[in-house]
């Protein structure tokens, strides 16, 4: 599965760290906002080969979706697109269930349980689109070909179509990631509470600057 132009929904930091990524790399990016206007300044640095619109227009622009938005507009997002829209097209989802709580000993709260994720609640709201988990457990600061001295850090995906998973796959091993694919969607219940673990020593002690990584056994 090949693709050279990507649609990102969302206009934070981490959708436009991402975006700013996939210009890097030679694509070319829409970046779909529910005010476009606040993007020009984004725009005009990224030069030529970046561009803004509605979610929508950047939906039908994108051979790769990408969805960075707050969690709790997450599914909102989707249906302002429209299922009929998203049907076959491959969707990175980067998004955490994070409640409008505050944190308690450093723990952010979930709006989700460990029985539904947030990524099982986005397939259900479009089942014909391919979901993958991805760069939902670092912080945007080393989310594009960061540079760790320990090892390689680890990106954990999971989605339930093989051949949308080897397309993000490929896209996060260009971005400088260990891929880790943990099976179909269900597997989102462990890979979205990574960001709770991963906000913790930010939140107790102000240290942002890590990442995980899995390790094997050296052979014989």
């Amino acid at each position: 599965m090949e693709f050279n132009k990507v649609g990102i929904l969302g206009s934070g930091e981490v959708a436009k760290t991402l975006a700013s990524g996939f210009i890097k790399h030679g694509y070319e990016v829409m970046m779909g906002s529910r005010n476009p206007d606040k993007l020009t300044e984004w725009k005009t640095r990224q030069g030529k080969k970046a561009g803004t619109g509605t979610f929508s227009e950047a939906a039908g622009f994108s051979e790769l979706l990408v969805l960075a938005v707050k969690g709790t507009a997450a599914v909102g997002a989707i249906q302002s697109v429209g299922v009929a829209a998203l049907a076959g097209k491959t969707i990175i989802d980067v998004t955490n269930p994070i409640a409008d709580a505050p944190p308690v000993n450093g723990v952010i709260k979930f709006f989700t349980t460990l029985d539904n994720s947030l990524m099982e609640q986005l397939q259900a709201a479009a089942p014909e689109a391919h979901f993958v988990k991805a760069f939902n457990s670092i912080g945007n600061a080393f989310m594009v070909n960061p540079k760790f001295e320990a090892a390689k850090p680890a990106m954990f995906i999971c989605g339930n179509n093989e051949e949308s998973k080897k397309a993000v796959a490929a896209v996060v091993s260009l971005f400088g990631f260990d891929v880790q694919d943990m099976g179909k969607a269900e597997a989102a219940r462990a890979i979205e509470p990574l960001c709770m673990l991963w906000c913790i020593p930010g939140l107790l002690r102000n240290d942002w600057a890590h990442a995980f990584a899995f390790l094997t056994p050296r052979s014989k």
